[in-house]
Protein backbone atom coordinates (compact mmCIF):
# COMPACT_ATOMS: atom_id res chain seq x y z
CA UNK A 1 0.00 0.00 0.00
CA UNK A 2 0.91 3.46 -0.66
CA UNK A 3 1.49 5.59 1.85
CA UNK A 4 0.43 9.01 0.28
CA UNK A 5 -3.26 8.23 -0.77
CA UNK A 6 -4.47 7.76 2.87
CA UNK A 7 -2.27 11.02 3.43
CA UNK A 8 -4.16 12.37 1.10
CA UNK A 9 -7.39 11.31 1.70
CA UNK A 10 -5.93 12.73 5.68
CA UNK A 11 -5.51 15.91 4.25
CA UNK A 12 -8.44 16.94 2.46
CA UNK A 13 -10.39 15.39 6.00
CA UNK A 14 -8.22 17.78 7.94
CA UNK A 15 -9.13 20.66 5.98
CA UNK A 16 -12.50 20.11 5.57
CA UNK A 17 -12.55 19.90 9.07
CA UNK A 18 -10.75 23.19 9.34
CA UNK A 19 -12.93 24.89 7.10
CA UNK A 20 -15.58 23.34 9.19
CA UNK A 21 -14.31 25.08 12.65
CA UNK A 22 -13.75 28.31 11.08
CA UNK A 23 -16.50 29.02 8.75
CA UNK A 24 -19.75 27.61 10.76
CA UNK A 25 -21.81 29.21 13.27
CA UNK A 26 -23.98 26.53 14.37
CA UNK A 27 -22.28 24.97 17.56
CA UNK A 28 -23.24 21.54 16.69
CA UNK A 29 -21.41 21.90 12.93
CA UNK A 30 -18.49 22.74 14.45
CA UNK A 31 -18.16 19.68 16.81
CA UNK A 32 -19.08 17.62 14.03
CA UNK A 33 -16.00 19.58 12.05
CA UNK A 34 -13.50 18.58 15.39
CA UNK A 35 -14.62 15.25 14.47
CA UNK A 36 -13.74 15.28 11.37
CA UNK A 37 -10.13 16.57 11.94
CA UNK A 38 -9.70 13.63 14.48
CA UNK A 39 -10.91 10.99 12.27
CA UNK A 40 -8.05 12.48 9.72
CA UNK A 41 -5.33 12.15 12.84
CA UNK A 42 -6.44 8.44 13.38
CA UNK A 43 -6.25 7.77 9.58
CA UNK A 44 -2.58 8.90 9.33
CA UNK A 45 -2.03 6.92 12.62
CA UNK A 46 -3.13 3.77 11.35
CA UNK A 47 -1.66 4.69 8.24
CA UNK A 48 2.40 5.39 9.16
CA UNK A 49 1.98 1.93 11.94
CA UNK A 50 1.05 -0.14 8.98
CA UNK A 51 3.61 2.09 6.75
CA UNK A 52 6.50 1.05 9.61
CA UNK A 53 4.98 -1.98 10.55
CA UNK A 54 5.45 -1.54 13.94
CA UNK A 55 5.46 -4.47 16.09
CA UNK A 56 3.82 -3.16 19.06
CA UNK A 57 1.15 -1.49 16.87
CA UNK A 58 1.11 1.94 18.44
CA UNK A 59 -0.32 3.77 15.57
CA UNK A 60 -3.29 1.81 16.32
CA UNK A 61 -3.30 2.17 20.03
CA UNK A 62 -2.89 5.70 19.82
CA UNK A 63 -5.82 5.95 17.62
CA UNK A 64 -8.09 4.28 20.60
CA UNK A 65 -6.93 6.63 22.93
CA UNK A 66 -7.96 9.43 20.32
CA UNK A 67 -11.23 7.87 20.06
CA UNK A 68 -11.89 7.28 23.49
CA UNK A 69 -11.09 11.05 24.24
CA UNK A 70 -13.32 11.88 21.21
CA UNK A 71 -16.36 10.58 22.57
CA UNK A 72 -15.86 12.21 25.84
CA UNK A 73 -15.67 15.44 23.87
CA UNK A 74 -18.37 14.97 22.32
CA UNK A 75 -20.38 14.17 25.65
CA UNK A 76 -19.22 17.32 27.14
CA UNK A 77 -19.35 19.34 24.15
CA UNK A 78 -23.29 18.49 23.38
CA UNK A 79 -23.74 18.75 27.01
CA UNK A 80 -22.62 22.72 26.52
CA UNK A 81 -24.58 23.20 23.70
CA UNK A 82 -27.95 21.64 24.87
CA UNK A 83 -27.43 24.13 27.88
CA UNK A 84 -26.66 26.72 25.86
CA UNK A 85 -29.33 26.44 23.57
CA UNK A 86 -31.67 25.61 26.38
CA UNK A 87 -30.42 29.23 28.25
CA UNK A 88 -30.33 31.37 24.66
CA UNK A 89 -32.32 29.61 22.67
CA UNK A 90 -30.01 29.22 19.70
CA UNK A 91 -26.59 27.20 19.61
CA UNK A 92 -25.56 30.32 16.95
CA UNK A 93 -21.57 30.25 18.27
CA UNK A 94 -21.52 34.40 17.57
CA UNK A 95 -24.26 34.86 20.01
CA UNK A 96 -21.89 33.19 22.61
CA UNK A 97 -20.24 36.25 23.25
CA UNK A 98 -23.25 37.38 25.14
CA UNK A 99 -22.13 34.92 27.66
CA UNK A 100 -18.50 36.88 28.53
CA UNK A 101 -18.08 38.25 32.38
CA UNK A 102 -18.63 42.03 32.34
CA UNK A 103 -15.76 44.56 33.51
CA UNK A 104 -15.52 44.46 37.55
CA UNK A 105 -16.11 48.32 37.20
CA UNK A 106 -19.92 47.68 36.35
CA UNK A 107 -22.27 46.82 38.49
CA UNK A 108 -25.21 44.82 37.97
CA UNK A 109 -28.49 44.75 40.36
CA UNK A 110 -29.09 41.72 42.85
CA UNK A 111 -32.05 40.68 42.27
CA UNK A 112 -33.57 40.60 45.15
CA UNK A 113 -36.52 43.47 44.06
CA UNK A 114 -35.64 46.41 46.74
CA UNK A 115 -33.64 48.33 43.87
CA UNK A 116 -30.29 48.60 44.93
CA UNK A 117 -27.10 47.11 44.25
CA UNK A 118 -25.17 45.44 46.54
CA UNK A 119 -21.87 45.65 45.06
CA UNK A 120 -18.23 47.52 45.96
CA UNK A 121 -18.06 50.25 43.78
CA UNK A 122 -21.65 50.90 43.37
CA UNK A 123 -22.77 54.61 44.80
CA UNK A 124 -25.90 55.19 42.78
CA UNK A 125 -28.96 52.89 42.54
CA UNK A 126 -30.35 51.15 39.48
CA UNK A 127 -29.46 53.24 36.24
CA UNK A 128 -31.89 53.77 33.66
CA UNK A 129 -31.86 51.15 30.72
CA UNK A 130 -31.63 53.93 28.09
CA UNK A 131 -28.36 55.20 29.66
CA UNK A 132 -26.90 51.77 30.85
CA UNK A 133 -23.70 50.26 29.35
CA UNK A 134 -24.36 47.79 26.67
CA UNK A 135 -23.16 44.98 28.25
CA UNK A 136 -26.29 45.72 31.16
CA UNK A 137 -28.74 45.98 28.60
CA UNK A 138 -27.94 42.51 26.97
CA UNK A 139 -27.81 41.28 30.22
CA UNK A 140 -31.07 42.64 31.14
CA UNK A 141 -32.90 41.45 27.87
CA UNK A 142 -31.45 37.85 28.62
CA UNK A 143 -32.82 37.80 32.19
CA UNK A 144 -36.81 36.58 32.31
Amino acid sequence: MHLAYPAVLAVLLFCTGLYGVLARRNAILVLMSVELMLNAVNLNLVAFDVWLRDALHSGQALTLFTIAIAAAEIGIGLAIVLAVYRNRGSSDVDRLRDTAETDEAETLPDGDGDGTDHAAGAATGNEDQATAPAGKAKKAEATP
